[in-house]
Formats: structure tokens, sequence, C-alpha cells
């Protein structure tokens, strides 16, 4: 296993930072893997400064596309050689399955090969003429870029924006969630070493672990800072969004969900139980674009419902370390309670709890940060349960009369991030996938991902896009050429 680095990476230096000491916690036992001393404001300004001139350096400056797309071949090649390692640090430190979080490094890893081949084929545009000139188009680094990472994917999460940013020529502030640096620090190393072996400023890229309030706000309003990707929460990305309108920086934002997944009374209801359950209960429920409300059409809403919570009762929770695991725990206790009071919250709205809706009581347990899957029924689509995103293993359920009726429910929330659609009619499926309000529409699966596929939210699930060849793209600012090919003087000329 990697070693738990208590160090940070700044400016190309790994050391202790002189920010506030921060406990990582492994959830599936409560005990204390690593204290990390976070990176301080001051700190950031150095790791900003030192990334500016690291982006002007000519050894990383004048790297030819093919030689920049090698150093990003050689990350992947890295990150794929540590995935078990990468995978272990990052179920110590989250509670996720190794199955997962093996997935999760071998995802980054294919992310970095997949900007790397982009970088290699992407063509600068000879525009139309219009006159006596020939015009061209071509695309320069931002220069300085800040990452802002959640706690529930870390490696691929950073892989997403570290990966497009290097591959357009900037460098890279990484600020890592508090509860979560270990994995991101650990592929900072792997990072650090395929640029010290390819001869390039190792300041190109920083990790700097901390709280939003501090490090994060200090990445996002530093003046040397030309663009921001952040992946988190609705109201943080708002607050993120107004810092930087204020000094025109472009920000994606990557941000909450509330997804229906809706089942069809033609669906073949076995494939659905099954992608229903991992849609929302995979990962504990600790994702974005988990479907968090289902919606079941009425002929058969009863039958699967009724499978459903029998089926959801025989998942297996534990530690992510066990091989059968199917449900870890949550990642803090904190987050934990906050799971629990949402609950608490929907029983007050007057849902009834179909299974789960407490702490396992089993002993082996009790230190843990765990919460039993659990499914709700008897709300309103407009309750509180329905509308705000939970971020645990919680699973709200809804029937459906006809498909203006879903579309109307399903539409009905400030959130537009995903969708999942159950049904053996593909003209069905085409019509609800192109009413829907989301970024990203899975038909007969869930929770399947591309580095080739752009990936956005709608509404109040974000801003801007991810993934795909535009996403190099995103990391750079544009510029026009006119070359003059007449030797006629403009009109001017005395």
């Amino acid at each position: 296993m990697l070693p738990f680095s208590t160090d940070i990476l700044i400016a190309g230096q790994w050391r202790r930072g002189a920010g506030e000491p921060v406990d990582t916690v492994d959830p599936a036992t409560g005990r204390v893997l690593a204290t990390v001393h976070c990176a301080s404001v001051a700190e950031v300004d150095e790791a900003a400064k030192a990334a500016a001139a690291a982006v002007a350096d000519p050894a990383w400056r004048d790297l030819l596309p093919h030689e920049r797309a090698r150093v990003l071949h050689r990350i992947a090649e890295l990150t794929e050689q540590a995935a078990d390692e990468l995978s272990a640090v990052q179920t110590a430190d989250t509670g996720k399955t190794l199955a997962e979080t093996k997935a999760l490094a071998l995802s980054a890893a294919g992310t970095f090969r997949y900007m790397a081949a982009a970088l290699e084929t992407a063509e600068e545009t000879i525009t139309p003429s219009r006159g006596a000139y020939v015009t061209m188009s071509v695309h320069e680094p931002l220069g300085v870029v800040g990452a802002i990472n959640p706690w529930n994917s870390p490696v691929a999460s950073d892989a997403q924006k570290i990966a497009p940013a290097l591959a357009a020529g900037n460098a890279v502030l990484l600020k890592p969630a508090a509860w979560t640096p270990l994995v991101s620090l650990a592929l900072g190393r792997l990072i650090t070493r395929a640029l010290t072996e390819a001869g390039l400023p190792t300041a190109l890229l920083s990790v700097l672990p901390g709280s939003g309030r501090v490090v994060g706000d200090a990445v996002v309003r530093h003046p040397l800072v030309r663009r921001i990707g952040f992946t988190g929460g609705t109201e943080t990305g708002r607050t993120i969004a107004a810092a930087a309108a204020q000094k025109l920086t472009p920000a994606s934002l990557e941000l909450g969900g509330k997804s229906p997944t809706i089942v069809r009374a033609d669906a073949d209801l076995e494939q659905a139980l099954a992608g229903v359950m991992f849609g929302v209960f995979s990962s504990s429920g600790q994702s974005c674009i988990a479907g968090s409300r289902l919606f079941v059409e009425r002929p058969v809403h009863d039958e699967f419902v009724g499978e459903l919570v029998a089926r959801v009762r025989k998942l297996r929770v534990g530690p992510g370390t066990e091989p059968g695991t199917q449900v870890g725990p949550l990642v803090h206790h904190k987050h934990r309670d906050a799971v629990a009071a949402h609950v608490d919250a929907a029983r007050a709205e007057g849902a009834r709890v179909l299974c789960g809706g407490h702490a396992p009581e089993d002993e082996r347990y009790a230190d843990g940060a765990y919460y039993l899957p659990t499914v709700l029924a008897g709300l309103p689509n407009t309750s509180r349960t329905c509308q705000e995103e939970i971020f645990g293993p919680v699973l709200a359920v809804l029937p459906y009369d006809d498909e203006d009726d879903l579309v109307r429910q399903a539409n009905d929330s400030v959130y537009g991030l995903a969708c999942g659609i159950w049904t053996r009619d593909a003209r069905a499926a085409w019509r609800i996938a192109r009413r829907v309000e989301a970024g990203t529409v899975w038909i007969n699966t869930y929770k399947q991902f591309s580095a080739s596929t752009p990936f956005s939210g709608w509404k109040d699930s974000g801003l801007g896009t991810e993934k795909g060849r535009d996403a190099i793209r995103a990391y750079q600012r544009q510029k026009s050429l006119y070359w003059g090919t007449s030797d006629a003087p403009l009109p001017w000329a005395n």
C-alpha cells in the first residue's frame, strides 16, 4: 500500500502544511488514519506563483502536443500500475468497497490516457476568409487553474480536472476535500514522478488540502488563478460562481442532484430491480447522480416495490475491505448523522419507512458510520424529502399514471443532473429522454460513464461540461490570427 502521506504538495515540494491539522478517519472503524496539516492561505499564494512560473517555463510552455501527451500517458501508466494501492488508500479514507475504488483508480488512468489521445489529435481551425487575408483560430493555455473536488469519488474526480488542464498546457492547484485528502495526495506523488522523469517543473501541480472556507476560498480568489473547476454542493457552487464572477474568471460547476429513475410497466423488471438498487445504493448513495427518486408506473408499482424492498433488505452492509460488501459505511459520522436527520424529517412529513431507516444494530457496526439502505413511500414529489438532496442510501418511491404525469413530476425539481429509464419500448424511451430535463439520461442501465462522453448538469445541478474532446478546450483561451495576403496598402496608408 502507498504510505499515508501527511505531507502536502506545495509548489513542487512535499512538506508539512502550515494550516490547521485535520484527522482523516476510517469510516468503517472510526480509527484515525493520519493527521494531515492543511495548506495555509500563504501557501496557496506560494503555490499559485510557482505554478505561474512553471507554465511560463520553456520546458513546459514549448512542449509540442505529442510530447505533452507522452507525459499524460506516463501518468496513466503509473496510475494503472498503482491501482491496487490507490484503491486501498481510497477505501480506507472513504469507506467505499475495494471493487468500487479499484474501478475509480482505473477510471482515472483511463481519463489521462483519453486526454492524451484527444490532445494529440486536436486540430486548430482555418476559418473561411472574407477578404485578402487568411484567418485561423488557435488555442492557448489559461495559465493557473484551480480544481476543487468533493470527498465521494476523489481520484476519478481529480483526474477529470487535472488531465484536461495539463493537456491544455496549464498548471493546477488541486484542493481535495478535508475529510478525504489521502488518495489525492497519493495521486499527486504519481504525477510528480511523471513530471520529474520528463524533466518538467513539478510546480505544475500542487495538492492543497483544507477547508473550503479557507483554502478553497483562497484558490478561487487568487488573482493568478484563471479558471475554476468545482464539484460539490449547489450552495457552495453559487458562492464560488459569485467570487469567480468578481474577477471575470470562468468556472465549471458540477453540483447536486435528485435524479429520477423511471420504471415503465413494459420494462424487464428483473433488470430494472438490479439497476434501481445499483443506481441509488452503490457508493452508499453518496453520489450526485444517485437515482434517489423512483417513479414506477402504477400497474406494476405494488409488485415492483414489494420485490425491491425484499431485495434491499438482503443487501450486504459492511466494511469496504470485506469481499461481498455491497453497501459500505458513509464517509464520516457527521455525514451519517445528517442522513439520519433527513430520514427523521421524512417520517415527520408522513413517510412510510418500508425498510432501513436507522443504523445497523449489530455490535460489529457500532464504531462505523453505517446506515441501512432505506426505502421510503407515501410522500408526494413536492415534499422536502423528494426535493432535497440527501446524499445517502435513501430512496423515495412514487407511482405515476401516464407519460405526461411522469415528465411533470420528474422535471419538478431544481436539479437536472441525471435520469434512468427502464423500458422495452424504444420510442417511449426516446420521447421521455428528450423531455426530461437532465444532462445525462441512461436507458436500461445506470451510472455508466465514458471519458469520451460529455457530462453536464442542468438547472441547479451545474454549469459547464466535463469530459469529452472539448474538455481540453475548456481549459484554454481562443485567439484569432489574420494573415494578410495582398501587397496593396490598407485604405488609409499615406
